[in-house]
């Protein structure tokens, strides 16, 4: 396979080597050492501080797509009420997978280009629909924007809605994720975006209602959540745990804590603004608008005017660097560069910036 010395995809990201080395170790049965459990409590409380709950955190083996089934799945019956706020292919796609397990779901949506700001239209639809869970995404990767959170949590908790499910997995770690304060119920996460690591764990922090709605429901798919409510208690887990993907998290987590988590956040605003800034500089422009709050995790760019993404992205892989294209109605005008993780890093960034000024400059030229 052929890999490249700038790697820019908005997740999965590079591995560090203290991650990659944590799981070059031939780990025991997890069902049966101690050790396993103990690096599980470990990690747990490590995701607590860069969540910001006290709520417990079921880390399950998969990707992150897996969290979000699985909260889906764990509080929802066929026929309860959904409000979905859609401000990008995420968004829109939690309310598609709550439709598909039988829920009556209604979508708030905004353009791809927004983020949430005037919550009037949302408030009226929580007062007329009445909904039993309300789902958005802190950070849409493939239009790079960044959701403010507060005051869905403020309407939550004024209208009395059971549930907040929160689609975190491309923010927490490179920005802050305040999931007690915000009200959060179902907060979601996975390994592979700013806490660069593997794709091999994906995670859910449960507020006490979300557990007794769980138990209610009484989901018993493999991707329930039920099963974890015990499950350090009693040193049973649902399934054959991945010990080595837990140690690469526990890692990867570590290390963030480690540099401290305003220090972290810091390095991730600085390398979004000097990416943005020099975006501009080259003449390209920037999505979404101005009005809309930017990613600091991952930039979002128009594709430079007489170029596809196919013959873009083959120039800059020419050149040693690999970003991402989007999906959806996006896909094929936009390129994403993954500054989050262990590449939010300015020399990286500036590397990378310095490839793509290169092609730009190059126009309809070709290699």
């Amino acid at each position: 396979m052929k890999t490249y010395p700038i790697s820019m995809v908005p997740g999965p990201v590079r591995v560090p080597q203290p991650v990659l080395d944590a799981m070059n170790i031939d780990y025991g049965s997890a069902d049966l050492e101690v050790d396993f459990l103990e690096l599980y409590n470990h990690t747990e409380a490590s995701l607590q501080t860069i969540y910001a709950t006290s709520n417990p955190i079921a880390i399950m083996t998969g990707e992150g797509m897996l969290a979000l089934w699985s909260a889906l799945k764990s509080v929802l019956l066929p026929g309860e009420r959904v409000l979905a706020i859609g401000t990008g292919v995420f968004g829109f796609g939690i309310g598609d997978m709550a439709h598909a397990i039988g829920a009556d779901v209604r979508t708030v949506s905004l353009g791809y280009d927004e983020t949430l700001g005037d919550l009037s239209r949302i408030e009226q639809a929580i007062i007329n629909f009445r909904p039993k869970m309300i789902t958005a995404v802190h950070c849409e990767t493939p239009s790079g924007t960044l959701n403010p959170l507060d005051g869905l949590g403020k309407l939550k908790r004024k209208y009395d809605v059971p549930l907040l499910y929160v689609d975190a997995v491309a923010s927490a770690g490179g920005t802050a994720v305040l999931t007690d304060e915000w009200g959060i119920d179902l907060c979601l996460g996975a390994s592979q975006k700013a806490l660069s690591a593997p794709p091999l764990a994906a995670f859910c922090s449960i507020s006490a209602r979300a557990w007794e709605i769980a138990a209610e429901v009484n989901y018993s798919g493999y991707d329930a959540l039920l099963p974890f409510r015990d499950a350090q208690k009693d040193f049973y887990f649902p399934y054959t745990p991945n010990w080595h993907g837990l140690a690469a998290l526990d890692a990867a987590a570590q290390l963030l804590l480690d540099e401290g988590l305003e220090q972290v956040f810091a390095r991730h605003n600085k390398a979004g603004e000097i990416c943005r800034s020099r975006i501009k500089e080259m003449g390209l422009r920037l999505f979404p608008a101005a009005s809309a709050v930017p990613a600091p995790t991952v930039t979002a760019v128009y594709l430079p005017d007489g170029i596809t993404w196919k013959e873009f992205d083959e120039r800059l892989r020419g050149r040693g660097l690999v970003v991402g294209g989007s999906y959806g109605p996006l896909a094929g005008k936009i390129f994403r560069i993954g500054h989050m993780g262990s590449q939010a890093d300015l020399d990286l960034v500036n590397r990378a910036l310095d490839v793509i000024e290169t092609v730009v400059r190059e126009g309809g030229k070709t290699k």
